[in-house]
């Protein structure tokens, strides 16, 4: 993990995520690329008159001024940066940037579903979500030192999870942190007795050559998945929630909805996706 992104509007929720960032830039000696989009339209960026120019350069200065008190920060002594403007609010712009420097990583601020205002918080993390192809850790409050050390693994644990295990496997092995695997029974037709999702836990270990540690596998009944997945990691006092995702897109989403948005929307610690 060499380059991370880091998305931000200057609001608190985005200085949460940028001191998450810096802590785990500095375990990974990895750079910060700070990305900040203006919202500004075609119009004005293609207009020629002298005023929208000016308005347009105008808002780039802006921009880079608050970058400059952004990043003053002790935390931030000895951390590598770089901001990247954009013209457009597009949230896709946020993966888009990613491919374009090759960054492994987002971090990003989130308020959930309380009242506080920033373009990149609530909703908005969660289309980043959807979208990203590189995985997003969702940042909600302010934390002195990032080092979780129990780490909830949400999932069904069928077998085109294997991929996304093993990048929060390794994520959780570089803090030396518990993995407890968390698979939610809830009452609909695809319900399992314990003997059943045991074994399918045990055979999605086997198929990653780990071998059984029965004390971190969690079988957590509840009415939603969501619901379980936070109730599990609050019974479980879990430092983060890492979830799978398919980023479903379009119509797909809307019939199938998105565990992971969910859950990055309404949880009050950190949650981690990784795209399936």
């Amino acid at each position: 993990m060499k380059k991370i992104i880091v998305p931000v509007d200057f609001s608190k929720h985005s200085e949460y995520a940028l001191k998450v960032a810096a802590d785990i830039a500095r375990k990974n000696k990895a750079e910060l690329f700070l990305l900040h989009m203006l919202d500004i339209s075609d119009q004005m960026i293609s207009i020629t008159e002298a005023t929208k120019r000016r308005e347009l350069l105008f808002f780039m200065q802006l921009a880079n001024k608050q970058f400059e008190k952004f990043i003053d920060k002790d935390y931030m002594k000895g951390i590598k940066s770089s901001p990247i403007i954009k013209h457009y609010k597009v949230f896709e712009e946020v993966d888009n940037t990613a491919k374009e420097i090759d960054a492994e990583f987002i971090i990003m601020g989130s308020r959930g579903s309380s009242g506080v205002k920033g373009y990149f918080v609530g909703s908005n993390t969660e289309k980043v979500v959807r979208t990203s192809d590189i995985p997003v850790l969702v940042v909600k409050s302010e934390a002195k030192d990032f080092n979780p050390k129990t780490i909830v693994f949400a999932s069904d644990f069928n077998k085109e999870n294997l991929n996304a295990f093993k990048t929060i496997k390794q994520f959780a092995d570089s803090y030396d942190a518990t993995l407890k695997l968390v698979y939610v029974n809830t009452p609909n037709a695809n319900f399992k007795n314990t003997l059943e999702i045991r074994e399918q836990m045990r055979n999605f270990l086997n198929k990653n050559s780990i071998s059984n540690h029965s004390e971190d596998i969690v079988i957590f009944n509840d009415y939603t998945i969501t619901d379980g997945i936070q109730n599990a990691a609050l019974m479980l006092q879990a430092d983060l929630i890492a979830i799978p995702t398919h980023g479903r897109k379009g119509i797909n989403k809307i019939l199938a909805g998105s565990i992971s948005e969910e859950v990055a929307n309404k949880s009050e610690i950190p949650v981690l996706t990784v795209k399936i």
